[in-house]
């Protein structure tokens, strides 16, 4: 059964300056937190949400009864990550188009939408903004960062930027940086929105636009990507849309898949922001925390003191196990202490965010020593 929960907004008046050099002079930040931090503050847990999700993690919202979080499933009351126990916050990621100050917001100094002109965020940007809402909420240290794919990024990269504030980090369905072929994805789908004519250099708010187009093609190439060829083959196979025919049209709807994911593209491009959409994919683009170390993972996961729990599924394509494998061999490296799993599970990289019995076992066992470990302390 959900629960009722509220979202929170807190603004920050302090200048941030980006990896990038851009500044945003002030800024806000979207959040929700469910369940009670103790006394001492020692069960905080950080959600870190992946491309297209938000700080609403789970619950639902009064009077929504189709405001399901996109993690309910995994957080929540007598779920793997127990809000009876733990206090879990979510937060909006700054240039989303969920809530936190994004390319759909007025520009202080110009007054004007800031579309394109929202500076270039990363990774490293988000967390360093976790980091400050965090101080806000009094908690200098958390029980556990948690995220699949790009927010599995985020929590990865939370072990090396704050390493004295993490024990444990909880990394699914992800990877140290992205592939060539992963970027190249990413890139076909921004050429999709930027060359939609309705884009308008990024400033279509203004000619009261919006790139649909672009944003279908650009989900739908991402929908791809997500789903494993024996899903789409189960689900879809070759079934035609209409009767047992061909009807030897190349601008109709012929199979179910292709119906699918037109719909998938419809539904995305109603609620997603274009520019939003550039902004994460290049996010997901830059993060490389290797890279200063010139490419020596084991190096630059030196920096971790965190416990790690490393989740993967065999059929993700997009983040395979074996960009997991490379975490862990440069975690056992460091001779960090770690879990890890590779779930044997048909979804594709979809698969952090659906039921498995063994996966979702997997984490709360993690989750409940977590909890243990806490009470000890007190003890």
């Amino acid at each position: 059964m959900s629960f009722i929960v509220k979202p929170q907004t807190m603004a920050f008046s302090e200048p941030l300056t980006l990896k990038s050099g851009g500044v945003l002079a002030q800024y806000h930040l979207s959040y929700e937190t469910y369940g009670e931090l103790n006394k001492d503050k020692s069960n905080a847990v950080l959600i870190c949400h992946a491309l297209n999700a938000s700080h609403h993690v789970t619950g639902t919202y009064e009077n929504s009864l189709k405001s399901e979080g996109w993690w309910s499933n995994m957080v929540g009351p007598g779920k793997p990550v127990d809000t009876n126990h733990f206090f879990v916050i979510g937060v909006n990621n700054l240039g989303s188009c969920f809530g936190s100050t994004g390319p759909m917001h007025t520009n202080p100094a110009t007054g004007k939408i800031y579309g394109a002109d929202f500076p270039v965020v990363t990774v490293e940007d988000w967390v360093k903004t976790q980091a400050l809402l965090l101080d806000r909420l009094g908690i200098e240290q958390l029980a556990a960062v948690m995220g699949g794919s790009l927010g599995g990024m985020q929590a990865l990269s939370w072990s090396l930027q704050y390493p004295q504030r993490v024990k444990n980090a909880v990394v699914i369905a992800s990877a140290p940086n992205l592939t060539a072929e992963n970027i190249a994805f990413n890139e076909v789908a921004r050429r999709a929105i930027i060359t939609d004519p309705e884009f308008h250099d990024g400033h279509f708010y203004a000619h009261g636009a919006i790139p649909r187009r672009g944003l279908r093609i650009a989900r739908m190439l991402g929908h791809i990507t997500y789903l494993s060829d024996d899903v789409m083959n189960s689900k879809f196979g070759r079934m035609l849309r209409d009767g047992d025919v061909y009807k030897y049209s190349l601008l109709d709807i012929e199979f179910e898949i292709e119906s699918y994911l037109r719909y998938q593209g419809d539904k995305f491009c109603e609620y997603f922001d274009a520019n939003t959409y550039l902004l994460i994919t290049r996010a997901l683009d830059y993060f490389d925390p290797a890279m200063e170390y010139g490419g020596d993972l084991v190096q630059a996961l030196a920096k971790a003191t965190a416990e790690f729990l490393v989740v993967s599924f065999t059929t993700d394509w997009r983040f395979s196990p074996q960009r997991s494998r490379e975490m862990v061999k440069a975690l056992v490296a460091n001779k960090r202490q770690l879990s890890y799993a590779e779930i044997d599970a048909p979804h594709g990289h979809d698969a952090f965010l659906l039921d498995d019995d063994r996966y979702m076992a997997v984490v709360a066992t993690y989750f409940k020593r977590i909890q243990q470990n806490i009470f000890a302390n007190k003890a």
